[in-house]
């Protein structure tokens, strides 16, 4: 069954990234502006620049380099930047350590204390500390999460120093420390969502027939807490879990911005200003990737948690 599933996800992700490639070659040529003019510089003659669209096949018609671009992609070839005069695989791997780190350190808080601040408030409904959590998620979602990076830096960097207002260091732990108020930024956006729709389910379980069956049986507490209520209410969000880890690239375009972290984020950014279409185009086409092997993940771990989901 496992394998029959990744065979059937492989299959839906040839059209699946076909689509996204298409769309996006659209619309990035759509952006307004002359990339090689913008490259070259107002100074550049006609004739150079006329030079560097053919190099790189712009002079083509759009129809001509969409087939040229996608032949690339299906070789494995996302082009070469217009701006670094490398090729657009390696660049993106050149930044992606900064954002995969920052992913990790951002699941790893998130997780546990999404867990606890749910267990807590369904263990305590409707009393303050319910109140307090909910109030709490509610806060989380509504701010933007751009402004609890500036105030976090402002409190935590600024004016008690305990963390580096930007960067991102060198060396393992070096990177860690530069990332403690990036991450937690982005966590302070994510466990509130998580927090509310866990807390939802672990309700909803602790009223179920079999649960009341348990606790008729004298069955403790702890135990029909971890075994049943837990890993039932588990199944739903970690579905959800996946998605926020998936668009979890997207939220890290604006943190990276704000702590000056030099992940992919930041480069997308400076690719979009400065139009360079190939580092567009291979970021976007790695985002979808990204997103669907995240997905696929998501259903294999869940097929394992739950059994009847195999069937």
């Amino acid at each position: 069954m496992i394998i029959q599933l990744i065979v059937d996800r492989l299959k839906q992700l040839i059209p699946a990234l076909l689509g996204v490639a298409l769309v996006t070659f659209l619309l990035v040529h759509l952006i307004p502006g002359d990339p090689v003019a913008l490259l070259a510089g107002d100074r550049a003659s006609p004739e150079t620049i006329a030079a560097v669209k053919t190099r790189y096949g712009l002079d083509q018609p759009i129809v001509v380099q969409l087939f040229y671009y996608l032949k690339n992609i299906a070789m494995g070839d996302l082009g070469q930047s217009l701006r670094f005069r490398i090729p657009v695989t390696e660049l993106i791997l050149q930044h992606l350590w900064p954002t995969a780190l920052l992913m990790i350190m951002t699941i790893l808080i998130t997780i546990p204390c999404a867990i606890i601040l749910a267990a807590l408030a369904a263990s305590h409904q409707d009393r303050p500390l319910d109140h307090a959590i909910r109030a709490f998620s509610v806060a989380g979602i509504a701010i933007p999460v751009f402004w609890i990076g500036i105030v976090l830096a402002r409190i935590f960097s600024v004016q008690l120093g305990w963390f580096p207002v930007a960067g991102f260091g060198e060396g393992l732990w070096d990177n860690v420390y530069h990332l403690v108020l990036p991450s937690i930024t982005l966590a302070i956006g994510i466990v509130p969502v998580l927090a509310r729709n866990l807390r939802a389910s672990l309700l909803e379980m602790m009223e179920a027939d079999f649960v009341t069956a348990a606790r008729s049986k004298g069955v403790p507490e702890s135990y029909i807490f971890k075994r049943h209520v837990f890993m039932n209410a588990l199944i739903p969000n970690l579905q959800l879990f996946g998605v926020i880890v998936a668009f979890l690239f997207g939220g890290t375009i604006v943190v990276e911005k704000v702590f000056a972290i030099p992940g992919i984020g930041q480069l997308l950014i400076s690719s979009i200003l400065g139009r360079d279409y190939y580092v567009v185009l291979g970021l976007t086409f790695f985002f979808a990737v990204f997103t669907m092997l995240v997905m696929l993940i998501v259903d294999l771990v869940s097929m394992l948690i739950d059994p009847r989901l195999r069937s």
